[in-house]
């Protein structure tokens, strides 16, 4: 016997009651040192990509290198995102997470 389409869609709507809560598992402050470990050795990579990307883009400036100078322009642009990226990191994904929890 096929089921209703009504209870089917309350099916859909159950709310399971799972809810992120900290302190949970064993290791949770480990990953938390890991995560931000990781996170501070981009971030310092990044300055070294940018160091680099500046100083070719200056090198193709000086020396007549437009694709040098190009190449430059793009690796600083590029640093520049992934500093964008891993500085706001944290903030994204709250921002998503409270997004998140607010669907019904």
């Amino acid at each position: 016997m096929p089921i209703p389409l009504a209870d089917r869609v309350i099916q859909l709507a159950y709310d399971p009651g799972i809810s992120p809560k900290g302190g949970g598992l064993p290791g949770l402050g480990v990953l938390k040192s890991v995560v931000n470990s990781i996170n501070m050795f981009g971030i310092i990579a990044v300055v070294g990509a940018l160091a680099v990307s500046l100083g070719v883009w200056a090198w193709g400036h000086h020396t007549g290198g437009h694709q040098a100078e190009a190449n430059g322009k793009k690796g600083a642009v590029v640093a520049a995102g992934a500093a964008l990226g891993l500085g706001a990191a944290n903030g994204i994904v709250a921002f998503f997470s409270a997004l998140g929890s607010q669907v019904h």
